[in-house]
């Protein structure tokens, strides 16, 4: 199912809020949903362009800070597009997960109790000993 995503960059004060770099947040919005993240990065609002969701300047730390985001953007729609070519479900929530790796493995039943008792065999002898083994039922 084919999906649009947009993203934004936007600062997000605090109630408390005074003065001084602001955090840098990332909303994603997938069908009218939204879901955001922060981005790690802060700027000064007043050197803020909220249009074109960037800083603006030429200095170098905003020529670095933009490239950043940009990376971002692009890491995002990535992701999205690997999750639509791969038919699974893209949602504001899915794409951010992925974006900050909280996706979630699918594990089927049998799966997890394969896994247990792989795990409890490599510790046959070494911490636990076999079920019944002293009564001769399991060797």
């Amino acid at each position: 199912m084919r999906t649009n995503m947009n993203l934004l960059f936007y600062l997000k004060k605090r109630s408390t809020y005074k003065n001084g770099p602001v955090t840098i947040y990332l909303r994603f919005t997938v069908n009218g949903r939204r879901a955001e993240t922060s981005t790690g990065k802060s700027c000064d609002p007043n050197r803020w362009n909220a249009q074109a969701g960037r800083a603006s300047g030429t200095k170098e730390d905003t020529k670095v800070l933009n490239s950043y985001l940009d990376k971002l953007q692009s890491k995002a729609q990535e992701l999205h597009q690997l999750m639509t070519v791969g038919n699974e479900t893209v949602t504001a929530e899915t794409v951010k997960n992925r974006f900050v790796g909280k996706a979630l493995q699918s594990r089927t039943l049998v799966t997890v109790f394969e896994d247990h008792n792989s795990k409890m065999k490599s510790l046959i002898g070494r911490e636990t000993a076999p079920l019944f083994a002293h009564h001769g039922l399991i060797t």
